[in-house]
C-alpha cells in the first residue's frame, strides 16, 4: 500500500502493531484493494458507475441534493480546502455543526482532499475542543455559523489551528461563497486502504478524551458488514435519526450506510422527539435511527406513527430494556433492531434483525465479527455466566499516541468495557458497563469529568459523580456535593452547581440529581470509592 498522506502525524501516532487488535477479513466483501478513498466508493462511484447521480441523496434545512449535487458541492469544498486553506494530505480537519447536508459534504469534502476528518459533537465547548485540537494537532476547520463562538474561543488558544472557514453565516466569504467560485471537479487523493481518514473521540473514565483512528476500508468494511446482513434496507428507503453526525453511529447510519446502498437521508438539526416525528412526516422516513429514551416517548404516538411510512427502526446507544422493545411493538408494529457498537470499532457488532429478535439481548455476534465473554484471565465463560465482553472482526481499537491502547486490546481482541452474558443459543445479553462510563439517553459521560467541572465551582470542597438507573434515559448523572464553609446546602445551590456544570462542559453531562453530604466515602488510602454514591 502506498500512503498519500504528506503529513505523516497519524502514520507516527499509531499504537505499536504488538498492541494492534488482529483483524478478520473473513467475508467476500471484505477484500480491499491496496488504494481505497472510500469518497470515492461511496460518492464518486454512485454516480460514474453506479447510475444513482439523478437519486435523491440528503436532504433538510431547505436543501434537497442528488448523490450528483451532493458530488459537485464536495468537490467545490475540496477544492476550497487545497487551493484556499492549504490543506495537504494527512491535515487533520475539524468538522463542526448540526446534522445538515453541507456538514456531509464537508465530510466527503475532506475525503477527497485526503485529509483526516475530526467531527465533533455540536453541544461541546470551548474547553473540549481545545483538548480535542491539541491532541489531534488540528489543523483546519469548517464549522456551521451556529456553533462559531466556541470554537473561536477553543481556537484563540490553539495556535496550530490555522485555517478556519465558517458556512451558513451568508458572509461573502462564507464557505459557501468561496466554493461557488471553484470548479465542481476534483480529483480525489489516491489514499491508501490504511490511510487514516476520521479521528473519533470517545470520552474515557478519566474524563480525558481518546481519538480512535479509522482508516478507508474501515468506512468501507462497516457497510459491509451490518446494514447488509441485519438492517437489509433498500434504495427507495429514507433514512433519518437523531445522533449527531459527530457520532460514529450517526455518520453511519445517516450517511455511510444510506450511500453505500443509493438511499437518501433527511437530517435534523434538532431531533428530540417531537421533531423526530415531524420529520418522519415530512419526509417520509422509512428507516430511523434513535436511542431507547425516544422510542419511549415517541411510542405515546403510535396511532400517528401507523400513518407514516416508517418501516425499520434501530435501537442502539445504550442498552434497549425488554419493557421498551414491547411498548414500540404494541404501539407501533414494528419490532426493534437492537445492536450494540463502539467508537472504537467504528460501527455495530452484536445485532439481530427484527425476526430473529429476543427480549432482554442485544443479538448475535453480527457477520464479520466474532464476540466472547470471558474472565479475568481472558478465559471464555460457560453459558449464563456474566463476564467481560470482547469482540474483533474488520475494525477495531487503534487510539491516538493513547497508553491506554494496551488496556482496550489484550491478546488481539478489543474489551469493549461492558459486562455480558451469552445464553445457549448465542444471544449476547446486556448486564452493565465495566468502568465509571455513564450512559445516558445514549450519551457517554465521563463521571470523573462532570466532577472536574463541578469543583471549578467556588462553593464546591469535593465532589465525587456516578450514574445511576433511571426508567427514561437508561442512566442519569447523580452527583454528591460537598460544599465549603458558608455555603447554604439548598434547592437554590443545587440548581447553581448544575447550571455551572452546564455552562463548563457540554450541557447533556449536567447532573441530573443531585446531593450534598458532609464527607464522601473513601478507601483508607483517600481513593473514592464511586460505587457507594449509588446508595447516598
Amino acid at each position: 500500500m502506498t500512503t498519500a498522506h504528506i503529513d505523516r502525524f497519524a502514520a507516527e501516532h499509531l499504537p505499536p502493531r504488538e498492541q494492534w487488535p488482529e483483524f478478520l477479513f473473513e467475508l467476500p466483501e471484505l477484500q480491499f484493494p491496496a488504494q481505497l478513498n472510500c469518497a470515492t466508493e461511496l460518492l464518486d462511484k454512485a454516480v460514474d458507475e453506479r447510475g444513482w447521480g439523478g437519486r435523491l441523496c440528503v436532504q433538510g434545512g431547505g436543501i434537497r441534493w442528488t448523490y450528483r449535487e451532493l458530488r459537485e458541492q464536495a468537490n467545490r469544498i475540496a477544492n476550497v480546502l487545497v487551493e484556499d486553506m492549504g490543506l495537504q494530505p494527512g491535515n487533520r480537519v475539524l468538522l463542526r455543526g448540526p446534522n445538515h447536508p453541507m456538514a456531509v459534504a464537508c465530510w466527503f469534502a475532506v475525503m477527497k482532499a485526503g485529509g483526516i476528518a475530526v467531527a465533533t459533537m455540536p453541544l461541546l465547548r470551548a474547553k473540549e475542543l481545545k483538548t480535542m485540537i491539541e491532541i489531534a494537532q488540528i489543523s483546519h476547520a469548517l464549522c456551521d455559523a451556529a456553533l462559531e463562538a466556541d470554537l473561536r474561543e477553543a481556537a484563540a488558544a490553539c495556535p496550530q489551528l490555522r485555517s478556519v472557514a465558517i458556512y451558513r453565516n451568508g458572509a461573502p466569504d462564507s464557505l459557501e461563497a468561496r466554493a461557488t467560485a471553484k470548479a465542481p471537479e476534483f480529483r480525489n487523493v489516491d489514499t491508501a486502504a490504511d490511510d487514516t481518514c476520521i479521528l473519533a473521540f470517545t470520552s474515557g473514565t478519566t474524563g480525558v478524551p481518546k481519538a480512535t483512528m479509522h482508516f478507508h476500508r474501515d468506512v468501507m468494511a462497516i457497510c459491509a458488514c451490518w446494514p447488509r446482513h441485519v438492517l437489509k434496507a433498500s434504495a427507495d428507503d429514507v433514512f433519518m435519526g437523531s445522533p449527531p453526525l459527530g457520532f460514529t453511529f450517526g455518520l453511519g447510519g445517516l450517511v455511510l450506510f444510506p450511500m453505500s446502498i443509493g438511499a437518501s437521508s433527511a437530517l435534523l438539526e434538532k431531533a428530540a422527539p417531537p421533531q423526530l416525528l415531524e420529520g418522519l412526516q415530512q419526509y417520509g422516513g422509512t428507516v430511523l435511527f434513535t436511542a431507547p429514551t425516544n422510542y419511549r416517548v415517541l411510542a405515546q404516538q403510535g396511532e400517528v406513527i401507523w400513518q407514516t411510512s416508517l418501516r425499520r427502526c434501530v435501537s442502539a446507544g445504550e442498552a434497549l430494556p425488554a419493557a421498551t422493545r414491547a411498548l414500540w411493538r404494541e404501539a407501533t408494529g414494528i419490532e426493534l433492531i437492537d445492536g450494540i457498537g463502539a467508537t472504537e470499532l467504528l460501527h455495530i457488532f452484536i445485532s439481530a434483525d427484527e425476526a430473529s429478535a429476543r427480549a432482554g439481548a442485544t443479538g448475535k455476534a453480527i457477520p464479520g465479527y466474532r464476540a466472547e465473554v470471558v474472565d479475568e484471565q481472558g478465559r471464555p465463560l460457560p453459558v449464563g455466566e456474566v463476564g467481560k465482553l470482547r469482540v474483533k472482526g474488520p475494525t477495531g481499537c487503534r487510539y491516538l499516541n493513547d497508553a491506554r491502547q494496551a488496556s482496550y486490546v489484550k491478546d488481539g481482541w478489543n474489551y469493549t468495557g461492558d459486562a455480558y452474558s451469552m445464553d445457549a443459543d448465542g444471544y449476547f445479553h446486556y448486564h452493565a458497563r465495566t468502568d465509571d462510563m455513564i450512559i445516558s439517553a445514549g450519551y457517554n459521560i465521563a463521571a470523573p469529568e462532570v466532577e472536574e467541572a463541578l469543583m471549578t465551582h467556588p462553593a464546591v470542597a469535593e465532589c465525587g459523580a456516578t450514574g445511576v438507573a433511571d426508567e427514561e434515559r437508561g442512566q442519569i448523572v447523580k452527583a454528591c456535593v460537598v460544599l465549603k464553609p458558608g455555603y447554604q446546602a439548598d434547592a437554590a445551590m443545587a440548581t447553581a452547581l448544575q447550571e455551572h456544570v452546564k455552562a463548563s462542559i457540554a450541557p447533556y453531562k449536567y447532573p441530573r440529581a443531585l446531593v450534598f453530604v458532609d464527607q464522601l466515602p473513601r478507601t483508607q488510602t483517600g481513593k473514592l470509592q464511586r460505587f457507594r454514591l449509588k446508595d447516598i
